[in-house]
């Protein structure tokens, strides 16, 4: 039996970081939603009991370090399932770019074998379990848009915000997560309105979402990668209605609602970064079939 299974990318139009947890995690306030820019996930099952990853992107891992591989591996001991699987990983979505794709083709493996292996578990018994391999896993899991807090892995559902354009654009650098939460000042940061953002997506009010995009780490990452800060100006020199990083970056993304505005910011963009993107809002939550 072969399954294919989507999964998409997330943004983080709001992210606030309340402070350090005893666990060593940071515990964080922020709103998610899922974007169509997504990797292809195929399952197949094969006759040795193992698991296997297969990928044609060099930075993607083939073996435990990959999230795919771990959600497979915990439902195979969790379930004792005795039977293998291949995973292939088609990537779409840019690797370390704030964007959540491991945590998504984690996700989107886990929704997978849940059919592959007749688990029958619910997507919030899904959701509860792909927690424990990612702090994004779970929202990936559930996609849509919606409001974490916890380190990330407590999803509280929320409206989509209107439809627009979203356009991504990733420098050629990866940013390591550790290292900007290790350099994240939490006395010396302007911590976004997530409260009346979640409102502003409630009322549909496209503008007022424009205001009050904000995010804690961008600060960090912009001092650490100048060329991210580069691509921000650039952004909304080209006229992007709004502009922010995305997770821990290095991506940054732009809210525009015309197409021939964002047409015209994808060509300028394209002038001196590679990897743009200019994709829809899904918006929509991830069902079981």
């Amino acid at each position: 039996m072969k399954l294919l299974v989507k999964a998409p990318a997330k943004i983080n139009l709001a992210l606030d970081v309340i402070g350090k947890r005893s666990d060593g995690y940071h515990e964080v306030k922020m709103i998610m939603t899922t974007i169509d820019l997504a990797d292809r996930i195929e399952l197949v099952e094969i006759p040795e009991d193992t698991i296997k990853i297969v990928s044609h992107s060099r930075y993607v891992p083939d073996d435990n370090r990959n999230l795919a591989f771990q959600a497979a591996n915990l439902l195979k001991k969790r379930f004792n399932i005795n039977r293998g699987v291949a995973i292939t990983i088609m990537k779409t979505i840019p690797v370390a770019a704030g964007l959540a794709g491991g945590s998504s083709d984690a996700a989107a493996t886990l929704r997978g074998l849940n059919k592959l292996w007749n688990l029958q578990l619910s997507i919030d018994e899904l959701a509860e379990i792909g927690a424990e391999i990612g702090s994004d896993v779970s929202f990936c899991v559930y996609g849509g848009t919606a409001l974490a807090t916890g380190r990330g892995e407590k999803i509280k559902h929320i409206e989509s915000p209107p439809h627009c354009w979203i356009i991504l654009a990733k420098p050629s650098i990866g940013v390591s997560t550790a290292d900007v939460y290790k350099n994240l000042s939490l006395e010396h940061v302007n911590h976004p309105d997530v409260d009346g953002m979640i409102n502003a997506i409630k009322e549909h009010d496209y503008s007022e979402i424009c205001k009050l995009v904000g995010n804690v780490l961008e600060d960090v990452t912009l001092k650490m990668h100048p060329e991210v800060a580069h691509i921000k100006e650039q952004m909304k020199k080209f006229g992007a209605d709004a502009v922010l990083m995305s997770g821990s970056g290095p991506t940054v993304f732009g809210l525009v609602q015309h197409e021939s505005r964002m047409q015209r910011i994808y060509n300028g963009l394209r002038g001196f970064c590679d990897q743009v993107y200019a994709v829809r809002l899904i918006g929509e939550r991830n069902t079981l079939d």
